[in-house]
């Protein structure tokens, strides 16, 4: 039995909130049960140094947590005058798998940066943040297509991402925080909305994992997406 009462291919209750800032060009607040996360998308009409002239756009991505995000407070990154090695990994694959949905021909030669702020976390943050992000991207763009900007949609498919792992002996999907601090193996599948694999991340924490194990967790994965994908499409419609 899962912590939570949940069947093993289960998701947590998805909901997004679109338009949640007034100033950012897209925007949601995406809530995976009690993982919480804004994501606000930024266009800059210039690209980094080494696109400049390229003819491509570029799309980047920001994460961070609130002190209180978590059970105990954390201290500001910025009081430390760094960011951790796990915030430059998490935005770092963000930025990796927006990009991979994007035709940055068709983008043209402007940014696109997505902001993560944890609000609240309960496990899968990093999903959460992918998930909530393309819907904040697909906002933004949208703007740019209705303004004539650019000619042709850049986006390609959906892009969203849930956690699978193996809990109590059991594959799961879309680990909390009492599952994920427990796993014996843990995973994030970033996929597109035709299923097709973007990134998996997947890790023996304490027990390896076998070959039939990983194909379930895939499986479960595909069906994860499949419904946040679903989650994505409602809220961008109602958006529009």
């Amino acid at each position: 039995m899962r912590p939570s009462g949940r069947d093993v291919n289960a998701m947590r209750p998805i909901s997004i909130e679109t338009g949640f800032t007034r100033h950012a060009e897209g925007s949601c607040l995406i809530k995976c049960g009690d993982t919480h996360v804004l994501c606000t998308a930024s266009l800059e009409e210039r690209v980094p140094p080494f696109l400049k002239g390229s003819g491509l756009g570029w799309v980047t991505a920001e994460y961070g947590m609130l002190p209180r995000a978590t059970n105990t407070r954390m201290r500001r990154e910025a009081q430390a005058g760094k960011q951790s090695g796990r915030t430059q990994e998490i935005q770092r694959l963000i930025g990796r798998s927006l990009r991979a949905g994007v035709d940055r021909v068709a983008m043209g030669e402007r940014q696109i940066t997505i902001d993560c702020d944890v609000l609240q976390a309960d496990g899968g943050t990093r999903c959460a943040s992918i998930t909530g992000a393309w819907v904040a991207l697909r906002l933004a763009v949208g703007k740019l297509m209705k303004a004539g900007d650019i000619i042709s949609d850049p986006l390609m498919d959906h892009v969203a991402a849930v956690s699978c792992g193996i809990y109590a002996g059991q594959p799961v999907v879309d680990l909390d925080y009492a599952e994920d601090s427990e796993a014996g193996t843990d995973g994030n599948f970033v996929m597109t909305g035709a299923g097709k694999l973007i990134e998996v991340q997947a890790s023996a924490e304490g027990a390896t994992f076998s070959r039939d194990q990983m194909n379930t967790l895939l499986d479960l994965a595909e069906s994860g997406v499949a419904e946040l994908v679903a989650a994505q499409k409602a809220a961008v419609d109602a958006a529009v």
